[in-house]
């Protein structure tokens, strides 16, 4: 792929303009993509290196004296249909140009610095769309923080599911409850003194485990680390990270601003993390069982698998993680219009379908009666790959 992925720096820079730059390429050292493929764009660099024609996603900081800088370039790159991000640290108002009224900005402080450069991986498909998260808890002990947690991770434009609340009456409780689970990014558990004590905690934690989704555990004052979940990472709460000090009353505890926004801060990270884990584990099994049947297969540096059929012409294999959508065809069949190097005839997405509902696996197969991008299941890879 000769194109790159440009991010553009604009407005009124300070120290946190380069620690998310940093950030941004720790980031891509962590999904393993390779930074060539990546371009930072300064104020001074833009005539002489910017691209139209290729992805290009801008950080515009604004100025709190209102002494707004860059404007002049912002106009052709809004006509060029970039997505602008307004970063602001007061007053939107004040500090952005008017230009971008109508972009929905960030207000900052540091812990923003991950969100920040998650939202450009997504916009570049590096990191899938949905940001879903799922929290484990025991309704008599730590209901008021669960709502706490809800608000303030959907503030931060994550999907909140909760066992309680997002399951459709009538529905089949487990069936639905571990297809939504396979497609959720992140779990927070809220490990209080009883939580192993339900039932139905203890099986999302195994569920958890099976699907090798990651596991904030949040450890209360008057408990310790469980060993239960085979991705976690681990935070010890305190005392002093409730309000008046008051962790045991399910109907009133509340964790402190500080505390809450450090988790929301963690959940991003742990987001990328796992699902670069589990991208990578698809990606592994596929590759197994491709070359046992002595395919020609190959992991491009953009974490697509190409297998070469002869004639310079190749098909191509996309891991998915989570439950596999329409969009999902759509970007991927965009790909193969981007991949100009060699002519592409097939593309797939892999992806595994442990504990998806059944009524879904149909929908999917009825897809690949009528779209050229089909989908493969895990558990047929082997059946697959020996019959094509």
């Amino acid at each position: 792929m000769k194109y790159k992925y440009q991010v553009i720096i604009l407005g009124t820079l300070n120290e946190s303009t380069e620690s998310i730059i940093n950030l941004f390429f720790q980031e891509l050292d962590h999904l393993r993509l390779p930074n060539e493929f990546y371009k930072i764009i300064r104020k001074k660099e833009i005539e002489k290196e910017y691209v139209g024609n290729q992805p290009t996603y801008v950080l515009y900081f604004g100025n709190s004296e209102g002494k707004h800088e860059d404007v002049h370039y912002l106009e052709n790159l809004l006509k060029d249909g970039n997505t602008i991000l307004p970063i602001f640290y007061n007053s939107f108002k004040n500090e952005i140009p008017k230009l971008l009224e109508n972009q929905n900005g960030l207000i900052y402080d540091q812990t923003k610095d991950i969100k920040i450069v998650n939202l450009i991986l997504e916009s570049f498909g590096r990191l899938r769309n949905s940001r879903k998260v799922f929290v484990s808890y025991k309704r008599d002990e730590s209901t008021s923080v669960v709502i706490q947690l809800y608000e303030a991770l959907e503030k931060n434009n994550f999907d909140v599911f909760l066992d309680t609340h997002s399951i459709k009456q009538g529905e089949p409780f487990q069936e639905e409850l571990w297809h939504r689970m396979t497609d959720c990014d992140v779990i927070v558990l809220l490990n209080t003194s009883k939580f192993l004590e339900s039932e139905w905690c203890e099986k999302e934690i195994a569920e958890s485990g099976a699907k090798k989704i990651g596991v904030i555990q949040l450890i209360w004052p008057d408990h310790k680390l469980e060993r239960m979940a085979e991705i976690c990472f681990p935070r010890q709460l305190f005392s002093c990270d409730f309000n008046n000090h008051i962790f045991n009353d399910k109907n009133f505890s509340k964790l402190v601003d500080c505390t809450v926004k450090e988790i929301v801060q963690q959940v991003e990270s742990v987001r990328a993390r796992n699902l670069a884990s589990r991208q990578d584990e698809l990606i592994t099994n596929f590759l197994n069982i491709a070359r046992k049947y002595n395919k020609k297969v190959n992991l491009q540096p953009e974490r697509f698998i190409t297998e070469e059929l002869g004639e310079n012409k190749r098909r191509i294999f996309i891991p998915t993680v989570g439950i596999p959508q329409s969009t999902n065809c759509e970007v991927s069949s965009d790909l193969k219009k981007e991949i100009n190097e060699y002519s592409v005839d097939e593309v797939y997405l892999i992806y595994d379908d442990l504990r998806i509902r059944e009524k879904w696996l149909t929908h999917l197969d009825y897809l690949n009666l009528h779209l050229d991008v089909k989908t493969i299941k895990k558990q047929e890879f082997e059946s697959w790959l020996q019959k094509n």
